[in-house]
């Protein structure tokens, strides 16, 4: 029996239409697990009739696991353009946020030179910042996974790869509160601006 989305913490996130862009949306190749790669939609933008509108506000590059009947997230990690959008992600996963969950965020605008971790809606969240690159890249850096290991798997199997060493992983970053954590942040970035329009 292949594990279904309806069997795992992401069910309620689906049936919400917050599960977008996914390049995996799929039992993984470990029984009982489902994996998610794409982006999170945390706020949604005001929609006239019928019209599709991208999220106001999204945590992108988003890599996830759920194990089936278990009610939570074992496993998330993904892009937020701002340091106080953790209050929304943490709003918006709920319940499916647990403190045995492994919860990684790659935030664009605190120091290049902090990493954090972040007690907040019962769950503690690694917070780091992203340099110039992937979400997919930092975590492999993070966790010491070479590229080469991955190479001959598809995204299901590398999915697995990554959350195996997640799920094993801790380390003591600077512990700060929530609210201190939005005082020391900088300024959100426009991710428009630059861009041919």
């Amino acid at each position: 029996m292949t594990t279904t989305i309806d069997k795992t913490a992401f069910a309620r996130l689906e049936s919400e239409k917050r599960l977008l862009n996914s390049v995996l949306k799929a039992a993984t190749k470990k029984p009982g697990r489902f994996g998610f790669r794409g982006d999170v939609a945390l706020k949604f933008q005001t929609q006239l009739a019928d019209e599709a509108r991208p999220p106001e506000i999204s945590s992108d590059q988003v890599i996830a696991v759920a194990h089936e009947g278990e009610p939570y997230i074992a496993f998330f990690a993904g892009f937020l353009l701002s340091f106080e959008y953790i209050k929304l992600l943490a709003e918006v996963l709920g319940d499916a946020l647990s403190p045995k969950g492994k919860y990684f965020l790659f935030v664009d605008n605190i120091d290049i030179s902090k990493k954090y971790t972040v007690d907040f809606g019962g769950a503690t969240f690694y917070v780091l910042p992203i340099d110039e690159s992937t979400v997919y890249n930092e975590l492999l850096a993070l966790l010491y996974i070479e590229k080469t290991e991955l190479k001959k798997l598809d995204t299901a199997g590398k999915t697995d790869a990554v959350a195996d060493k997640a799920l094993a992983f801790s380390a003591s970053f600077e512990k700060i509160s929530f609210e201190d954590g939005v005082k020391a942040m900088g300024p959100v970035r426009n991710i428009y601006e630059n861009r041919p329009v």
